[in-house]
This record gives C-alpha cells, structure tokens and sequence, in this order.
C-alpha cells in the first residue's frame, strides 16, 4: 500500500475516533504528498525517497516551529507543533541513534581516507546520500566534524 493510501486510511479512523490532533497531522502529511505530487516536473507516482524527504522536511519544519514557540513562551502553539510531529515521525523509516552515527561514519571515513575538517563535504555527500531518511543532517554533520576534528 503506498503511503499515500495509507494516511487516507489513517484519516478515516482518526475521524471516526475524533482524533484532532492526528488528524491535523494527518491531513498535513497528505496536503505536502499532493503538492509534491503535482509539483513542475514531478512524475505521477513519488518514489520511497522522495515521500521520504517529503515527510523530514515537514517534521523539520514542527520542530522549528516549536524552537521558535517555546522561545516566545507560547506553550499553546508549541503543544501543537509537538502534536503534529509525534503524528508524522511514525511514517518515516527508523531513525539511527547518535552511536549508530558515530560507528557507520568512523567506517565511512577511513573508507573515504578523510583525513581533516576540509574533507567534511566528501563525507557528508556520501553521508547524506546513504543514510537518507535515517538519520538527521545537521546529526550527521556534528559527528562528522567531532570525528575530523
């Protein structure tokens, strides 16, 4: 079942169990399917990796948001922030844990032969590419240049 198909299944049951803020969410995940669906160039059907990216760059986007709220002491609109992301985290793969990071990236390095900060953008593109969606890049990003460092 593609994913699309499985949050209007979600929606159904959060709405017969009037889950609003489920449904929030749910209805989030799918309003940014369809737009990158439909997007100039897109192609009918969103591959795995790119209803993936889709899915991080909108709990990016809560996490964010509820950084900013918490800061402005808007505890109102940060509880619905957290809401929506703890709806949208379960679609996307599993994420890796720090040591996790640090052990597949102490192999990706001597793998590479990166030696210094200045080969981070070596590491981090291949990085990014293989750990996509398991991992966050600004996570990546500060192991790397701990392991460089």
């Amino acid at each position: 079942m593609s994913l699309i198909n499985q949050v209007d299944q979600d929606i159904k049951q959060a709405m017969l169990a009037k889950q609003a803020d489920r449904l929030r969410g749910l209805r989030a995940i799918k309003a940014a399917l369809l737009v990158a669906r439909t997007e100039k160039g897109a192609t009918e059907e969103l591959t795995g990796e790119a209803e993936i990216k889709v899915l991080q760059k909108l709990v990016k986007q809560r996490k964010e948001s509820a950084d900013i709220y918490k800061a402005q002491n808007r505890d109102d609109l940060y509880q619905i922030e957290m809401a929506e992301m703890q709806v949208i985290e379960p679609y996307l793969p599993q994420q890796m844990t720090r040591f996790e990071i640090e052990g597949y990236l102490q192999e990706l390095i001597s793998r590479v032969g990166a030696t210094s900060v200045s080969d981070m953008g070596k590491v981090m593109g291949i990085a990014n590419k293989e750990l996509a969606g398991q991992a966050d890049g600004r996570t990546i990003s500060e192991v790397v240049r701990q392991l460089l460092g």
